[in-house]
């Protein structure tokens, strides 16, 4: 029973705090910005990228929803996956930010949700590489909207950086991660980021978590 009562009062706190307005309601294709705490490596992520009015993000996810249920589609972890919303929102105490295109872009929903359910259970990119058949969060939603764009961007790719700001040296994570890897340090190479995709012309801020 206190576990039932635990789930309704967090299913409550979700929806309540989501609502810019009363009429705010989940809808297919919303987009959620996360300031994950995964350690140094998340800490290098957020200092060279810019979100929201300067707020941190190192993830975002994809909402799926279906009547009453809400699922997020994500590149995490071992690979691509669909998770239920309240899975995705207890992954961090920060506050969450949802995205939505605004409304001349909506006719690409469907198509980007389409492609982004066909890319289950893809690999994680784990090297951040655009265009190697593996996704990470933010590529995944990049190439949805490409290709319910007919092939052309929809967002943008950036030179990508992995050096502290002013410093003009790798942040030391980087290094060590890319070594154990194998593989060189893909300074400037295009790539995206959640910050950038939450600071993007094409969608409006709607609500928080």
């Amino acid at each position: 029973m206190k576990r039932l009562l635990l789930l309704a009062l967090v299913s409550f706190t979700i929806s309540a705090s989501a609502q810019p307005g009363k009429d705010f309601s989940w809808q297919t294709g919303d987009l959620i910005f996360q300031d994950l705490d995964c350690g140094e490596m998340c800490d290098a992520i957020e200092a060279v990228t810019q979100g929201y009015e300067g707020k941190a993000f190192s993830h975002v996810g994809l909402v799926d929803r279906e009547g009453d249920s809400v699922m997020v589609i994500e590149a995490l972890g071992k690979g691509v996956q669909m998770i239920p919303l309240e899975t995705f929102t207890r992954r961090t105490e920060h506050k969450m930010y949802v995205g939505r295109v605004k409304p001349e872009y909506k006719k690409l929903v469907e198509k980007a949700m389409a492609f982004a359910k066909q890319q289950l259970g893809k690999p994680y990119d784990d090297a951040f590489l655009y265009d190697n058949g593996k996704y990470y969060c933010s590529e995944l939603i990049y190439d949805a909207f490409k290709q319910a764009n007919k092939g052309k961007p929809f967002f943008r790719l950036e030179p990508m950086t992995f050096k502290e700001p002013g410093s003009g040296a790798y942040f030391p994570v980087w290094i060590k991660y890319y070594r154990q890897l194998g593989v060189d340090i893909p300074e400037g190479k295009p790539g995206c980021n959640p910050g950038g995709l939450s600071r993007s012309d094409k969608i409006s801020i709607v609500g928080t978590i």
